[in-house]
């Protein structure tokens, strides 16, 4: 018999570790428990699964008082996890061995498809491995959405002694976990679609930035590589190719401006954390002025089921230029919160009523934030808005990392928006005004709106474009989007303080 239960850091915050421990001291040396990654659905966790010899069967949420009746069989089962609605509706690429297999058995990576991209593309020369990549239509995956193929064109085209492949793994937008996920549940996917990546653009060096806020993701990743490099699949001759590629995990010290591709350089040079100057593009000068590849976790751990299915299975999916799949971090107040990966198209509305069940509160949703803390307010009149990256753009958004937080109608706009604000002044690197002093002020505005100054409403405007077109990255450039959408698409929240005050 077989047990699985999850060590992802949502399952054992709601107590994975304490069934786990539970289950092994009631059964007998021939039950192999295995530790996987979370399938995803958090209001079901502790999800355990068991295998009687007639497949995989799920029990969850699972707790200690449950663990006599789930080993003895009396416990009621949720039937096949692939059958449970939330997770049939989904499009599992990216994510497909997640919560499947032993993170850290190579050979159980192995066996459901891992490798067979790594040993396709070292069957190709660099010009295929990045015209691959860019034929699959793979977007950045962290927040900009800018094209992977042009991102690795540039730096294969780029002359230079040593090129680098770093990984952004600092995920610090509120709402998402899909990075943590995959490091901790299927981490050779990384490491795979970063050796990939090394051999397309001819760098033989690699980065993660992990942020010190994901313990359990450093620990499992740092395991990944010690068996990556043992069983040869990173080192000096990757996979007996005669091409070198290695890497290592680097730790940041939780700045959310470490997020920003250049003040994450800085930072992994053993600098302070500041936003860099563009140009010259860290594709050119990145990493120790070398050419760089920077990409965020799941752009790089979508590459290898790219290079194993074909850029056209890959592109196949999605929504215009919106190609592929996106994995959606539900969360905030909603009744089925967790990781969904579907192909880009499906309504904003869809996924928070249908898919996330609606309020956990059972209250009416009020708004949706799409896309971190950078993101902008969805009110339920846009809730039309199919998930793609242009058509979030037209309606006023943007999809970010694609984390969404839901929130009921109890929720007041106006500290929303100076929250915003707030965030912005306190994780700002202080590399330029309009983000440095513009927060501060920004906060300072939307309290005279709450105390009733009918005027401050067209200044925090004011501000909010100042910020826009004058700041040098996304954190001022970004905090406008949640301050505006509020003050436009939630005026009431915002008119209420000045009739109070008249």
């Amino acid at each position: 018999m077989k047990i699985w239960v999850p060590m992802d850091s949502a399952a054992k915050a709601l107590g994975a570790d304490e069934v786990a421990d539970a289950i092994a001291a009631q059964v007998g040396p021939d039950v192999r428990i295995i530790r996987n990654g979370s399938r995803g659905m958090v209001w079901l966790e502790p999800l355990v699964e068991i295998d009687r010899g007639d497949g995989r069967v799920a029990y969850g949420p699972v707790t200690l008082d449950d663990v006599a009746a789930l080993l003895d069989g009396t416990l009621e089962s949720l039937g096949r996890v692939e059958d449970i609605p939330f997770f049939a509706r989904q499009t599992r690429l990216t994510f497909a061995r997640c919560g499947v297999i032993d993170p850290l058995d190579l050979d159980d990576y192995a066996a459901h498809g891992g490798l067979a991209g790594l040993r396709r593309a070292i069957g190709m020369d660099s010009a295929a491995i990045v015209a691959e990549v860019t034929a699959s239509g793979l977007r950045g995956r962290g927040g900009a959405g800018f094209p992977t193929g042009i991102k690795w064109k540039t730096v294969a085209e780029a002359v230079a002694d040593q090129k680098y492949i770093v990984c952004n793994a600092d995920e610090g937008d509120s709402g998402t976990f899909a990075d943590r996920m995959i490091m901790e549940g299927d981490p050779f996917t990384l490491i795979e679609g970063m050796a990939i990546a090394g051999l397309g653009v001819g760098a033989t060096r690699g980065y993660v930035y992990l942020r010190s806020e994901y313990p359990d993701a450093i620990r499992v990743m740092e395991a990944a590589v010690r068996i990556a490099r043992q069983r040869g699949m990173l080192g000096a001759d990757v996979l007996g190719s005669g091409q070198a590629f290695d890497m290592e995990i680097r730790t940041g010290a939780g700045a959310y401006v470490c997020g920003e591709e250049t003040s994450l350089l800085n930072s992994l040079e053993g600098k302070r954390g500041t936003v860099r100057a563009k140009p010259p593009l860290p594709a050119l000068e990145g990493f120790l002025g070398k050419p760089t590849v920077v990409n965020n976790v799941i752009s790089l751990a979508t590459v290898p089921v790219i290079f194993e299915k074909g850029a056209q299975h890959y592109a196949d999916f999605g929504l215009g230029r919106s190609r592929g799949t996106v994995t959606l971090q539900i969360a905030g107040n909603v009744a089925r919160g967790g990781l969904f990966e579907t192909a880009f198209g499906m309504s904003l509305g869809e996924v928070v009523n249908e898919i996330g069940g609606g309020t956990r509160s059972g209250r009416p949703v009020k708004a949706v934030q799409v896309g971190g803390p950078l993101g902008a307010y969805m009110p339920v009149s846009k809730f039309d808005t199919p998930m793609g990256y242009e058509d979030f753009d037209a309606a006023g958004g943007l999809i970010g990392h694609a984390g969404l937080v839901v929130f009921d109608d109890t929720a007041d706009m106006l500290q929303m928006a100076r929250f915003a604000m707030e965030f912005c002044a306190v994780e700002s690197c202080g590399k330029c005004t309009p983000c440095r002093i513009g927060a501060v002020r920004g906060v300072e505005t939307i309290d005279r709106i709450a105390a009733g100054d009918a005027g401050a409403a067209d200044l925090l405007t004011d501000l909010c474009e100042t910020m826009k077109d004058g700041s040098l990255c996304a954190l001022g450039g970004f905090t406008p989007y949640p301050v505006m959408s509020a003050l436009t698409q939630f005026p009431d929240d915002f008119a209420t303080r000045r009739e109070a005050a008249e």
